[in-house]
């Protein structure tokens, strides 16, 4: 929506006076709670927790009214791809569906390609797949990902597989503890 202001616009207008709508909240039962959920959101909630159910609400009339969150913010929300929870990658898709395939990024070998990495004395092997990569019979959207799992810092993953060539210090990732 932040990308929207008259697409926002015009959901505040439906809305009525934002802090009315709030104030409104304080006074709703569970299942009236529940019904605006429906409403604004476009599906079922799983909670009947009144004072979880009052935040998301509050949150959303603000953001239709208001205009979502910003490009960046929506942008480290792709970014963090497999670390995020599965309701919210779909909640994302469906928000902001996805643009047009991008050009595969030139640092990756084609599709099929096992990639080796010897790290504390183990071998981690990745299959490169069309979209995405293939690890101990998961898949991941990113190598970082792949990376920050097996070494439980943050990694670069183009880096840790050495895909590409380091622009300074970098710590070594097979240094044994």
């Amino acid at each position: 929506m932040a990308n929207h202001p008259g697409r926002a616009r015009a959901a505040a207008r439906e809305l009525g006076d934002v802090p009315t709508q709030l104030a409104a909240l304080e006074c709703m039962s569970v299942p009236e709670l529940a019904e605006k959920y429906r409403e604004l959101y476009g599906e079922p909630t799983g909670s009947r927790n009144k004072d979880y159910l009052r935040k998301r609400l509050a949150w959303r009339i603000q953001e239709l009214a208001e205009g979502g969150l910003p490009e960046r913010a929506l942008a480290k929300i792709v970014e963090l791809g497999d670390e995020l929870p599965e309701r919210w990658r779909m909640r994302q898709a469906a928000l902001h569906p996805a643009p047009p395939a991008q050009k595969r990024d030139p640092r990756l070998p084609p599709p099929g390609t096992v990639l080796a990495r010897l790290f504390q004395g183990v071998e981690h092997r990745v299959t490169v797949r069309e979209q995405g990569f293939e690890y101990q019979g998961e898949l991941y959207k990113t190598l970082s990902s792949i990376a920050r799992r097996i070494t439980g810092t943050a990694w670069n993953g183009f880096l840790f597989f050495n895909l590409q060539k380091p622009t300074g210090p970098q710590p070594s990732p097979e240094a044994e503890r």
